[in-house]
């Protein structure tokens, strides 16, 4: 008789795409207030370009914009900030861990790897689920939670049209 052993499933890490675009349902708490909205993302490696837009009950709370040739540039209305960096790293993006570029937003979202960050329920796209215990703005422990709902990828064309 002889005896074979069940082959071993290893999670296998996704290839980054070049472009995608993701949408995620996000919550956090903290000691100043817990939230719940919607985080929508598109990345394109190629030329550093990333917009990031932060919603909760209809309003936008952030809008991050940019690429590496013209710099980023953020939005936060709320607060009354309108920044404009080279890097992402020097911006004040609330709410996650300190991204340096493109490629930092594809370690969080495709690779789930980030300062702080636990990935959960991967697939073929990377984690489904990312939570991320840092500091707020104020300084303050505080933990997000990121759940995503959509993951595209996406061609050059679709991201370099002009409208109109």
């Amino acid at each position: 008789m002889i005896f074979l052993l069940p082959p071993i499933i290893e999670y296998e890490q996704p290839k980054a795409p070049q472009a995608f675009r993701a949408q995620y349902d996000w919550g956090f708490a903290s000691p100043s207030g817990e939230g719940k909205g919607t985080l929508s993302v598109l990345v394109d490696v190629s030329d550093g370009r990333v917009v990031i837009e932060l919603h909760a009950l209809s309003e936008r709370l952030m809008l991050l914009d940019g690429n590496i040739e013209n710099g980023y540039r953020v939005q936060i209305p709320r607060n009354k900030i309108d920044e404009h960096s080279p890097s992402l790293s020097t911006l004040p993006v609330p709410f996650l861990p300190n991204l340096t570029d493109a490629h930092g937003v594809v370690r969080l979202l495709i690779e789930g790897n980030g300062q702080g960050v636990k990935a959960s329920r991967k697939d073929k796209n990377g984690p489904r689920q990312l939570r991320w215990d840092g500091k707020d703005d104020r300084n303050e422990s505080c933990t997000v939670w990121l759940k995503r709902t959509r993951f595209e990828q996406i061609n050059h064309s679709i991201i370099n049209e002009k409208p109109g």
